[in-house]
């Protein structure tokens, strides 16, 4: 069974219409054993990194996702998703994310020409072999939504990148944690794969 964590953000149906789709059991909760008990775990989401820390403390999952990750239960974390699990983000200076991994969120750089919020189609880099991305062919398109960006502190975890006005940490992968910026369960056939690819982990 997929849990995916739900803490009032956008987005997370169409999460589990796509885990459903592959024919996997998914629940949708923010029951602690519930999400502890799970063969895997998803935290999407879309909109403000401050508003969604502010609901993870309030619903008590912040704790419930570190002990996820100390249980080394496969997590996936989409979007909004990628960002809270890192240090900080210039969207809410001030507010500490989860920091289960080292790396900050920047805002994408404004250029002429260069439209933000950064919404489309846009093609992925792998510096690495990565599970995540097994099957997927170099320069595969998947779909992005957003204004800010991953600098992940350790760039030996960047599973992925991509190019829009900056280089960016489009996905990270350490151990058992996994994380897009952009989203699978929009990207075609390729995000597919990709949650394919996840669920893969999670019956190892």
């Amino acid at each position: 069974m997929i849990a995916i964590i739900d803490y009032d953000a956008g987005n997370i149906k169409s999460v589990e219409k796509a885990i459903q789709a592959l024919g996997e059991t998914v629940c949708v909760t923010r029951d602690l054993q519930i999400i502890l008990s799970a063969d895997g775990v998803i935290l999407p989401g879309v909109g403000s990194f401050g508003d969604a820390m502010e609901k993870l403390h309030a619903y008590g999952l912040v704790e419930v996702i570190h002990e996820c990750v100390n249980r080394r239960i496969p997590f996936l974390g989409i979007c909004l998703g990628l960002q809270l699990l890192f240090e900080s983000s210039e969207e809410t200076p001030g507010v500490e994310g989860l920091h289960v991994l080292d790396g900050k969120i920047v805002r994408i750089p404004a250029q002429t020409g260069l439209k933000i919020p950064h919404i489309g189609w846009n093609n992925l880099h792998f510096p690495k072999e990565s599970r995540l991305f097994a099957g997927v062919k170099e320069d595969a398109f998947v779909y992005f939504v957003h204004s800010f960006y991953l600098k992940a502190a350790d760039e030996t975890i960047v599973a992925a990148t991509t190019e829009y006005g900056t280089c960016i940490h489009a996905a990270v992968e350490k151990d058992l944690v996994f994380a897009c910026q952009f989203h699978p369960e929009k990207s075609s056939d390729v995000g597919m794969q990709i949650l394919r690819n996840f669920i893969a982990v999670t019956k190892n």
